[in-house]
């Protein structure tokens, strides 16, 4: 393995100030003092009164969602990842994708691509009944579509439609701070505000947030779950479920040392030169693909670039996952993992449990913060100009096994020959 891009999640490259604040965390089972420093970070930035720590996002969603969704129901993002798609059904409610059509268009260059559908939104409210409804989930950046920011005023026409209908809105706030550098560089009346400013702003149009601190936080584990209302019927229900499923809830599942950790990325996260450097990687990594004519998401959004294997690989069925076809030629060619974010990862109906075909066919290449130089960017842009030349010739792949749940961390593949 040369360059890892399998995800940004976990992988990143945690600062001095980090592993400092490793050596000075508590580890008192409960009420340590690395909790507390946490808690008044978190509502220093997010201004939500009860925070929840947990071992990573998807421990988040498993707390949560079961308190909010049942069978029944559904929920409604303008994207739903995998594993959160994955979570409300095991809560046995049905997960709704409601992003903007502009975001289906890979090729189409527009901003706020991540945005919530929110004609959609308020008609599948209608139409379901807002007692049907048992949560509204806005993914920031949006990771499925292509790591697309969402705007303020769509955040906000969102949580209005979710209040209007009294309808819970959760926030994945696992990129934030990516999400709110796209508001202050392409949001009219955000330019001459801080980080900090815009990211307070953006959460307080939600009810909780929830998220994995292993993106955003800078940290290789951790997650947030958080209520604007510390003393909502809904925190007792947190709580319980946190010592059910993560430990005490003043640790959540982590260290004390991971929680410090936490603590001092968060605010990391939300400095300046280091989201301009964060965001200019991704775009160092777009121009060399736009001089070579290799399609991705654009325009290019936070954590990674998404190469459209659908346009690079036209004859590849979506039942044979072009975007997993590119990423296995991709390790071939050079040693570089990667994943698909397309039909292989969308999976199976989970009534009918027959091959879902996604809105696109990304191979999804996910960079890890504070890790690699301009030149491993080089040899990734190198290494798909290669597979370009001979991307005709590729056959796509067939799953051997899969198991019912989240196939795409375990199933087995064969080519098609």
């Amino acid at each position: 393995m040369y360059i890892d891009l399998l995800t940004d999640s976990g992988t990143n490259a945690m600062s001095s100030e980090q592993w400092g604040g490793i050596l000075s965390g508590d580890e008192a089972y409960a009420g340590a003092r690395s909790y507390y420093r946490l808690q008044d970070t978190c509502r220093d930035i997010f201004g939500y009164g009860y925070i929840q720590p947990v071992h990573q996002g998807r421990a988040a969603e498993k707390v949560l969602f079961p308190l909010l969704l049942q069978k029944g129901m559904v929920a409604i993002s303008n994207m739903f990842f995998d594993t959160t798609r994955a979570h409300v059904e095991l809560a046995g409610a049905r997960a709704i994708d409601c992003v903007v059509d502009a975001a289906k268009s890979p090729s189409i260059r527009a901003p706020f691509k991540g945005n919530m559908d929110v004609a959609k939104l308020e008609q599948l409210i209608v139409e379901y009944g807002p007692e049907k409804v048992g949560l509204v989930v806005m993914t920031i950046t949006n990771n499925s579509a292509g790591g697309q920011p969402v705007s303020m005023q769509n955040l906000r026409e969102t949580y209005a439609i979710c209040q209007k209908y009294n309808v819970p809105l959760d926030i994945d706030g696992a990129r934030f701070a990516e999400n709110a550098y796209f508001i202050k560089r392409d949001e009219a009346g955000y330019t001459n505000k801080s980080i900090k400013e815009i990211v307070g702003e953006m959460f307080s149009y939600s009810d909780m947030f929830s998220m994995s601190a292993k993106k955003d936080g800078i940290v290789n584990i951790g997650g947030i779950l958080g209520t604007k209302d510390a003393n909502s019927p809904l925190v007792t229900g947190i709580k319980a479920n946190c010592i059910s499923y993560e430990g005490f809830y003043t640790y959540g599942g982590l260290a004390g040392r991971d929680m410090e950790a936490l603590a001092i990325g968060l605010y990391e996260a939300i400095e300046d030169d280091y989201l301009k450097y964060r965001i200019g990687q991704m775009e160092y990594l777009a121009s060399l693909l736009d001089d070579a004519g290799i399609a991705y998401q654009a325009p290019v959004g936070g954590h990674g670039v998404f190469v459209d294997a659908a346009a690079l690989l036209p004859h590849i069925p979506y039942y044979e996952y072009p975007g997993q076809t590119l990423a296995l030629e991709l390790y071939l060619e050079a040693g570089i993992r990667s994943c698909d974010i397309g039909s292989y990862m969308l999976g199976n109906d989970p009534d009918t449990r027959k091959q879902l075909r996604s809105e696109f066919e990304f191979t999804r290449l996910a960079i890890p913060r504070r890790v690699y130089t301009q030149a491993h960017l080089d040899v990734i842009a190198d290494a798909l100009i290669e597979i370009k030349k001979r991307a005709n010739t590729l056959r796509g792949y067939r799953i051997t096994w899969e198991p019912p749940v989240l196939r795409h961390f375990q199933a087995s593949l064969e080519p098609i020959r």
